[in-house]
């Protein structure tokens, strides 16, 4: 991370900083359009989101050329615009993935260049604005920040209702977010309240038994589960669960089938694809290990339940292409099988997942 010092500022321009927009004193050298107050945003920015973009900043942050016709003027202007929401969809998941792994600080900076290409393309009152900010407020949340994340949904919320064109895939988020809100604030009514609003939108927009909807039943499994609700919250863990069992179990059969026949119609060996981008890789991750932990502490009880989310991580990680995790869960699910002493049936039907997997490890030549 190389760093120059802006000599001058242009006329009519002021510098800001990429991260807090307070005066800028540096500016990244690799591409001269990025400034920062301080070496600490520099730093922060640079971790998070920078150093994966920094190039492709460059023709966005400076003049276009000159075009000798319209129709070259037009499509430069078309380029430029598929590079922001290149931008716009890709900052958007690197944030995403952070919030779902827990890293709250290192998703700020991708939230807030997401929201930026998103003002430039779209303007201030558009509801393309709403994801962003409900990021902003997600990784707010995580920092202990919620007056701020406060502020962040507030102009979520005003942003939706001056809309006419919402989507229900929008409201789903606006709401689900507003119920990590309340759960953060203990208010566990009114979490109930938009949680139950973002299963609604979530269905509406992608089905009941979508794995985007199942967001929305997980987290008010954990409201349950907090209020010693124990049976609604098992209830609604095994949905969830069961949500991504079909899912993934989808994608896992067409690929152990493919994996039988060594090659596909053109000779090319199939590639493992969960079919998720990483914000949603890291999402299952979270929630299933959470269920998991769920589970394993009342596995006495149902030991069944605790083999089934051992089995889908098996998957998960298996269509990720990590052999060492599948493995470890699938040894963990035997292991429990054959300490319960349940059915041959299950204990063979993990053995076929654990074979596939040491085919996987050592492919035959």
């Amino acid at each position: 991370m190389n760093v120059i010092y802006p000599l001058a500022v242009p006329k009519g321009r002021r510098l800001c900083c990429e991260v807090c927009e307070a005066p800028a004193e540096r500016v990244c050298a690799a591409c001269t359009v990025t400034y920062y107050c301080g070496v600490v945003h520099q730093k922060a920015d640079w971790d998070s989101i920078h150093e994966k973009i920094c190039q492709l900043l460059i023709p966005l942050r400076t003049c276009m050329p000159f075009y000798n016709s319209e129709e070259e003027r037009q499509h430069g202007l078309q380029q430029l615009q598929q590079r922001q929401k290149y931008l716009i969809e890709f900052c958007y998941t690197v944030a995403q993935k952070y919030l779902f792994e827990g890293k709250h600080e290192d998703a700020v900076p991708a939230a807030l260049h997401s929201l930026r290409f998103r003002v430039t393309l779209y303007g201030l009152s558009s509801v393309e604005l709403v994801p962003a900010y409900l990021l902003l407020a997600e990784a707010s949340l995580g920092l202990g920040r919620i007056v701020q994340a406060e502020e962040y949904l507030f102009q979520a919320q005003w942003t939706v209702l001056k809309s006419t064109d919402c989507s229900n895939a929008t409201q789903s988020l606006l709401h689900r977010n507003l119920g990590l809100l309340y759960i953060a604030k203990k208010n566990y009514e009114e979490a109930r309240y938009h949680l139950a609003n973002d299963i609604y939108f979530a269905s509406c927009a992608f089905g009941t038994e979508d794995i985007r909807t199942s967001g929305g039943y997980f987290h008010l499994a954990n409201i349950f589960y907090d209020l010693k609700k124990l049976d609604l919250a098992d209830t609604l863990y095994t949905k969830v669960s069961e949500i991504w069992y079909a899912y993934l179990n989808n994608h896992y059969q067409v690929l152990s089938q493919a994996h039988t026949q060594q090659m596909d119609l053109l000779g090319k060996l199939f590639e493992n694809d969960t079919g998720l981008d990483e914000a949603q890789e890291a999402e299952a991750i979270r929630i299933l290990t959470s269920i998991l932990n769920i589970r394993e502490s009342t596995s006495d009880k149902a030991p069944q339940k605790t083999i089934f989310v051992l089995k889908i991580l098996v998957m998960l990680y298996y269509l990720m292409m990590n052999s060492s995790k599948a493995q470890e869960y699938g040894m963990r699910a035997l292991s429990l099988a054959k300490e319960q002493q349940l059915d041959v049936h299950e204990q063979s039907t993990i053995q076929e997942l654990l074979n596939l997997i040491s085919t996987e490890d050592h492919p035959i030549t």
